[in-house]
């Protein structure tokens, strides 16, 4: 019984261990030079660049392959167990 409260003990303290993070902004690193420039780019981008994912990265859902006013087709395959 004493180990089991030692363990809740230290798996609560090692998640609000965990839990503490930064909560201010990403800067890029003052003395550190940017990544290359992409094959092809004519410029490097900026650090604001690479932290906006371009609209691809994210597409938005355009169609949902079954309505739910939409009949099902049926299937062969559904068969009931032997």
């Amino acid at each position: 019984m004493k180990r089991l409260v030692v363990l809740t003990i230290a798996c609560t303290g090692g998640l609000a261990l965990a839990s503490c993070g930064a909560r201010e902004a990403l800067k890029p690193v003052a003395a550190a030079s940017l990544p290359p420039a992409p094959y092809g780019a004519r410029a490097t981008p900026s650090p604001g660049d690479l932290l906006n994912p371009p609209t691809q990265t994210r597409p938005a859902r355009s169609d949902d392959l079954i309505q739910s006013s939409d009949q099902r087709r049926s299937d062969t395959f559904d068969l009931p167990p032997r």
